[in-house]
C-alpha cells in the first residue's frame, strides 16, 4: 500500500536518543566486556549498531541505486545486521518473479545478515491490474521461496535466527543479541491484507484471503508472545519488534478515518506484553515513509480508543524509516553501552548516491 509524504530537503543526519536497550550483533553473547549492571546478571559493556531500510527501491532510479545503497550499507563495518521491514517495490509496478529474483540478487550482495520481513506491494497488493492482477496468495507463496530459500538463516551473510517454518511462517523469525530480544513478524499494510482483491473483481474479502489472515495474525501473536515470554525469562533489558506496516500511520488526520480495524488484535498484544514486560519496547516499521518516533500507545493518545484498548503501553516507542521518495538515508540504531545515560540512539545517515 503506497502512501505519499513531503519529502525531506537534502540530506539529513539526525540523532534521536531513546530510552531503551542494548544488543550486541553478529553471534548471540560474544565479544565486549562484561560488567555487573545492577538488575542481577553481568551486562554487555560494549556498544552495537544495526542498520534498518524499508520501502526500497521504489520505481526506476531507486532500483538503480539500491546496489550503491547496499554497498553504502557493507561498508559500515561496525555493523552487526540490516533490517529491510518491507516493500521491494512500489505499489504501482508489476509483482514479476523476474523482479522478485533481481531483488534477492541484490540482497545476495549483502556481505552483512539481511533480515527481511515481507511488505504489501509485493503480495498484498498484487491484485491490482498495474501490478499484474496476481493473485496474493500465491504472490506470498512466491515471495517465501524467493527470499527465504533457507528458513533459520537470514540472507546476505547467514546467520541462526529462529524460524516459524514449521508453521509455515518462514519469515517470522526471532533472534537474540546481548540481552535484547528481536523479532521480525510479517504484518503488512492494506490493513493487514483485508482490503478486497479489487483488481480480481472482488468487492469483499475471499474466504481463502481471511483464512490466510486469521492463521498468520495467530502466527504473528504466538511470535510476539513466545519472544516477550523468553525476554522474560532471559531478563533482558529491550524488545525489538519490526514489521512492515505502520499501525499508527501519522499521516492520518484521525485515527477514526484509518481502515486498520484488522490490526486490533496484533495492537493489544503489543500492549499486554509490553506491559508484562517493563522494559522498554521497540516497534520499527516502514510504509508510511517518512522518519518519525513517538510513542503511539500512551496514554492520551487516540490510537488506544481506535483501537479499543483501555491500557496504555507507555514504555513502547515507535519508529518510522524513511521510504519511497524519502529513501535519501538508512536508519542507524545503536545499542549504546549499559552505563550510558540513554540505551538506545537513531541516526539518519544519507546514502552517497541517492536516486534522484
Amino acid at each position: 500500500m503506497s502512501k505519499f509524504a513531503i519529502a525531506t530537503a537534502g540530506a539529513v543526519l539526525l540523532s534521536a536518543t531513546l530510552l531503551t536497550s542494548p544488543a550486541l550483533a553478529a553471534g548471540d553473547n560474544q565479544g565486549g566486556g562484561q560488567s555487573a549492571n545492577g538488575n542481577g546478571h553481568e551486562g554487555n559493556t560494549d556498544s552495537f549498531s544495526f542498520g534498518v531500510i524499508g520501502d526500497v527501491p521504489y520505481g526506476d532510479a531507486e532500483i538503480q541505486a539500491f546496489p550503491s545503497y547496499i554497498q553504502d550499507l557493507n561498508a559500515h563495518k561496525e555493523l552487526t545486521f540490516v533490517a529491510h521491514v518491507g516493500d521491494i517495490k512500489n505499489g504501482s509496478s508489476k509483482c514479476t518473479d523476474e523482479y522478485f529474483n533481481s531483488i534477492k540478487q541484490n540482497f545476495d550482495s549483502f556481505t552483512l545478515p539481511l533480515v527481511y520481513t515481507p511488505g504489501d506491494n509485493e503480495w498484498t497488493d498484487c491484485h491490482r491490474p498495474n501490478n499484474g492482477a496476481y493473485n496474493p496468495l500465491e504472490r506470498l507463496a512466491k515471495v517465501r521461496e524467493v527470499f527465504f530459500p533457507k528458513p533459520g538463516f537470514t540472507l546476505g551473510a547467514p546467520m541462526k535466527v529462529k524460524s516459524q517454518v514449521q508453521e509455515g511462517f518462514p519469515e517470522n523469525v526471532t533472534f537474540h543479541k546481548h540481552e535484547v530480544a528481536f523479532t521480525a513478524v510479517n504484518i503488512p499494510g492494506s490493513n493487514n491484507s483485508t482490503l478486497p482483491w479489487t483488481g480480481l473483481g472482488q468487492t469483499q474479502p475471499t474466504t481463502a484471503q481471511l483464512d490466510e489472515v486469521q492463521k498468520r495474525t495467530d502466527a504473528d501473536i504466538q511470535e510476539l508472545k513466545d519472544t516477550f515470554r523468553k525476554a522474560r525469562d532471559n531478563g533482558d533489558r529491550a524488545v525489538v519488534v519490526m514489521t512492515q506496516a505502520d499501525m499508527f500511520d501519522p499521516t492520518i488526520a484521525a485515527p477514526s478515518q484509518a481502515d486498520f480495524g484488522a490490526f486490533k488484535p496484533l495492537v493489544q498484544t503489543l500492549i499486554e506484553e509490553s506491559n508484562a514486560f517493563g522494559g522498554p519496547v521497540y516497534l520499527i516499521n516502514g510504509d508510511s515513509h517518512v522518519f518519525n518516533e513517538d510513542h503511539p500507545l500512551a496514554t492520551g493518545s487516540p490510537w488506544l480508543s481506535f483501537y479499543g484498548q483501555s491500557t496504555a503501553a507507555k514504555n513502547l516507542t515507535r519508529v518510522t524509516v524513511d521510504g519511497s521518495n524519502n529513501a535519501k538515508d538508512w536508519l542507524k540504531v545503536t545499542v549504546n553501552p549499559e552505563d550510558s545515560a540513554s540505551v538506545m540512539s537513531f541516526d539518519r545517515v544519507p546514502f552517497t548516491h541517492p536516486a534522484s
